[in-house]
């Protein structure tokens, strides 16, 4: 136990603790120390011990609500695997590339909104267009467990989704790549650029995210055979709910 007449700073118990969870000491649901408990045991004022649990709210470790003890978060992370879930193996069967990412639990989507519009020039210059051309946009968020983690735009030109199921909220089996597969504009390269930052107030209240947390942000370019872009995707993630896993064959 530490001794009380330490002068123990907040992130130092942030690190006992984390460690606790992280080995299993303290497992998913189990109630973690309160102020009150972190001040007797370190000898560290209330300021402190509130900051040491801050620490592990913002990283997405604990939650608590109102009234009741911080408990350790049961929500799992999502191994969000690049290569398996953009292969047409997936996609193109009809499975939903969520199938690689999750196994037991289902996402929800939220807030879709499928609309024809005018392409700035930001997004005809990712697509390869010129301004004010015809572009369709997909936008949704979807929750893992009641939690949002993921937000959407996609954007995909209007002369390969007019009159389609692209144009529709449900697009069907495997989802908008097997419809462009069935089209004829099957995707053949996928280039993804990852960034990482702080989130804008908006996405901090779409995702649910913690004090302090960054978003992952991904913008991924569909391109089909002879080049051509037929969709961009950007992808803002909650980055305390996932884990990005590349395999990059040597």
């Amino acid at each position: 136990m530490t001794s009380k007449k330490r002068d123990v700073g907040y992130e130092a118990i942030a690190d006992e603790l984390r460690a606790r969870i992280e080995s299993g000491d303290l497992a998913p649901g189990a109630k973690i120390p309160g102020e009150k408990e972190l001040m007797a045991l370190h000898g560290v004022s209330r300021d402190t011990a509130w900051k040491a649990l801050q620490v592990l709210r913002d990283e997405g470790l604990t939650h608590s609500s109102q009234g009741a003890p911080t408990r350790v978060r049961k929500f799992e992370r999502i191994r969000r695997d690049a290569n398996a879930r953009l292969s047409a193996e997936v996609w193109g069967t009809g499975r939903s590339m969520w199938s690689v990412d999750i196994v037991d639990k289902k996402p929800v989507p939220l807030d879709v909104q499928v609309r024809r519009v005018v392409a700035d020039e930001r997004v005809a210059a990712m697509l390869g267009m010129q301004a004010g051309q015809p572009v369709w946009t997909r936008s949704r968020r979807y929750a893992v467990d009641g939690k949002p983690v993921l937000k959407a735009v996609s954007y995909i030109p209007a002369d390969i989704a007019d009159d389609t199921e692209i144009a529709q909220e449900d697009t069907g089996p495997g989802g908008l790549y097997a419809r462009l597969k069935d089209l004829g504009h099957a995707p053949k390269v996928f280039r993804e650029e990852v960034r990482s930052r702080m989130p804008s107030k908006e996405e901090k209240a779409q995702l649910d995210i913690a004090r302090g947390t960054p978003v992952i942000q991904i913008h991924r370019f569909a391109a089909e055979e002879g080049g051509r872009i037929v969709e961009v995707n950007e992808m803002v993630l909650d980055s305390a709910s996932y884990v990005l896993d590349y395999v990059i064959p040597a």
